[in-house]
């Protein structure tokens, strides 16, 4: 076969696909060339493509200007109005970090946290948050240094925002241009130092590319870490366990699992037990998952919608969303196993993230930070990915003026509550359609973006064009996807 009849010899240009991608090219020239030579000088498509995400980050931090100026620390809604609020400077004082307090050992005092006794976040955020308080000079006035604290934590970010970058355009070798969806995406930009999701999201992203390399110690140990920095990395070892177990990689999978269990535990043992008067869990530690379980019915869930339009507090919310989220699993694990084609990890690693968001209690708008990154690598279509991007968008609006509107008082300045609830549910059909596309694909691989070039799995590591080992369903009738045999879907041979 010649090099030109190879589809995994050339690298796939979006603007030759997608006609988004074309249509959009002509603000810097069009299309790209046949004959053109990618990849010849210093501004490769993974440089490029970091280089935009740092510009868009440092888009998103002159947003926050309005904040910065005053909004965060006058006025009663400025920094709703503005919609550039930020939990960052906020905590610097308000968890016990100016008073140079110990996260997770030194009780926060009441008049400071308002309550919150010790730090609410997962260890390895207390580390990025304690590092980034060490960094903070301590002198001048209390406005002055958490301005100053949330500038350290925004180049800390920035950092995170170029690794995520650098890891999705490699992911898919073939298809570093994807990444832009994540470097340009608008609820990137505007959510990303509103807290300190983008730590977890990038040792995340980290992960999946070292499983794309067939390293799979190295992806769990990342894994591991990133679960210790926030909760939801951890789901991905659901699809990594079908996926293997349906191509017969069970050994990789343990040894992913393995290495994520010993790197939480490596982080999380000298925080989660105490010495002192005997050995037990320490409060402090327990205080991020007792927080999350005893948290009521809150912002940006659909059970926000049901409590408010019926009057019912939905005090066994933990309930129901665990009841859901347990069908969403065994749905992903159905899909996984009894799809005509293996689907690929990514697909499944949103499904599985986007059925928790729809599913809990709570949803933050910098959660999408989540989703973005497994967004471009599922399904890397500029048409949908945007779809779904304006509807994040509108719930990022919404959020800020809804609590504009319950803190002005009488005034009622802002949104009411039965304009947030559709903006919630914006929030929730945008993401239910992107699920649908995605599972669309891989119930129809011929529909997948990324397979129509004849790839199976380009970020599945050992599980890439790996023959089935155990399916079930009509996966055992479809013999025309087993194997080495793979249909070279969209494949044009001259």
């Amino acid at each position: 076969m010649s090099v030109r009849e190879d589809p995994q010899a050339q690298p796939v240009r979006p603007t030759a696909e997608d006609p988004v991608a074309a249509a959009g090219s002509e603000l810097i020239g069009g299309p790209t060339g046949r004959r053109a030579l990618l990849g010849t000088s210093w501004w490769t498509p993974v440089r490029i493509v970091a280089i935009v995400a740092i510009g868009m980050f440092a888009l998103g931090m002159v947003q926050k200007l309005p904040c910065y100026d005053g909004g965060w620390f006058y006025g009663a809604t400025a920094q709703y109005t503005h919609a550039c609020y930020s939990d960052i400077p906020h905590l610097y004082n308000g968890r016990g970090f100016a008073l140079d307090l110990v996260p997770y050992f030194d009780r926060i005092p009441d008049n400071v946290s308002g309550g919150m006794q010790y730090l609410e976040y997962p260890v390895l955020t207390g580390l990025f948050m304690e590092v980034a308080s060490w960094m903070t000079p301590h002198g001048g006035s209390i406005q002055d240094r958490e301005q100053i604290y949330w500038l350290v934590n925004a180049g800390m970010l920035m950092v995170c925002t170029a690794v995520i970058a650098v890891c999705v355009a490699r992911t898919h070798r073939r298809r570093p241009w994807d990444a832009l969806l994540v470097a340009l995406a608008p609820a990137f930009a505007l959510t990303a130092t509103i807290n300190w999701d983008l730590f977890a999201v990038a040792l995340t992203a980290a992960a999946l590319l070292m499983w794309s390399r067939s390293r799979p110690l190295a992806a769990g140990v990342l894994l591991g870490l990133a679960t210790a920095a926030k909760l939801y990395p951890g789901l991905l070892l659901g699809p990594l366990l079908v996926l293997c177990l349906r191509a017969g990689r069970l050994r990789a999978f343990w040894t992913t699992a393995g290495g994520a269990l010993a790197a939480w535990l490596v982080v999380n043992l000298p925080v989660m037990i105490s010495t002192q008067g005997g050995p037990h869990i320490r409060d402090g530690w327990k205080t991020f998952y007792t927080f999350s379980q005893e948290r009521p019915v809150d912002f940006g869930s659909v059970w926000l919608i049901i409590s408010q339009r019926t009057g019912n507090p939905l005090e066994d919310v933990n309930t129901y969303g665990t009841v859901l989220m347990a069908l969403a699993c065994l749905g992903v694990a159905a899909l996984a196993l009894c799809a005509p084609r293996r689907p690929r990890l990514a697909q499944l690693s949103f499904l599985i993230v986007a059925a928790f968001v729809l599913t809990n209690k709570v949803y933050s708008p910098q959660y999408v930070l989540w989703l973005i990154p497994l967004a471009a690598l599922a399904r890397p279509r500029w048409r949908d990915f945007l779809v779904w991007q304006a509807c994040e968008v509108m719930y990022f609006l919404g959020i800020w003026m809804y609590l504009a509107y319950t803190g002005s008082g009488d005034q009622h300045r802002g949104l009411p509550a039965e304009g947030y609830q559709l903006a919630i549910a914006v929030h929730l059909l945008g993401t239910l359609y992107l699920c649908a596309l995605i599972v669309r694909d891989a119930l129809v691989p011929e529909r997948d973006p990324v397979r129509r070039d004849g790839s199976d799995d380009p970020g599945g590591g050992v599980l890439d064009r790996a023959p089935d080992a155990f399916v079930l369903g009509e996966a055992r009738r479809a013999s025309r996807y087993e194997g080495a045999a793979l249909v070279d879907w969209g494949v044009h041979r001259e």
